[in-house]
């Protein structure tokens, strides 16, 4: 399929930076909707609010969230409080996992392929290459 393509996957990734780095400059409020996997956040969340996160999260980038938020290499980086004690964490979200971008309720952009699971990646470069599988243990 093609969503499984690595091609395909960078090009909807570099669509989704564009379409951010466009809300950005206009200081435009949006709404993200992405894969809770890989998402990092610091100060890590107290345990009562992790926990009732979900496979896929929305995070609205509105008032001063929108105000820190910024693009660094491949990720969305933006500052917001989370439950009742709006607890503050910087929060480090793959441009790969967004899934929607949306104005008010208004789809910007959709990308299927970031439900997919992620390529897995070599942990060294000795994997690589084929003929080193002989010498690996499964």
């Amino acid at each position: 399929m093609i969503i499984e393509n690595s091609d395909f996957r960078k090009l909807k990734e570099k669509h989704a930076k564009e379409i951010l780095s466009f809300l950005l400059d206009l200081q435009e409020e949006f709404s993200i909707v992405c894969a809770y996997e890989d998402i990092d956040f610091s100060p890590k969340l107290p345990e009562h609010i992790s926990s009732a996160f979900k496979d896929v999260i929305i995070f609205i980038l509105a008032n001063y969230t929108l105000s820190t938020a910024k693009i660094e290499g491949e990720n969305l980086i933006f500052e917001a409080g989370f439950g009742e004690e709006n607890f503050g964490s910087v929060v480090t979200v793959p441009i790969e996992n967004i899934i929607q971008i949306l104005e008010d309720e208004t789809p910007l952009f959709i990308n299927v392929a970031a439900t997919l699971p992620k390529p897995k990646k070599p942990k060294n470069p000795f994997e690589l290459n084929p003929r080193n599988k002989k010498f690996m243990s499964e």
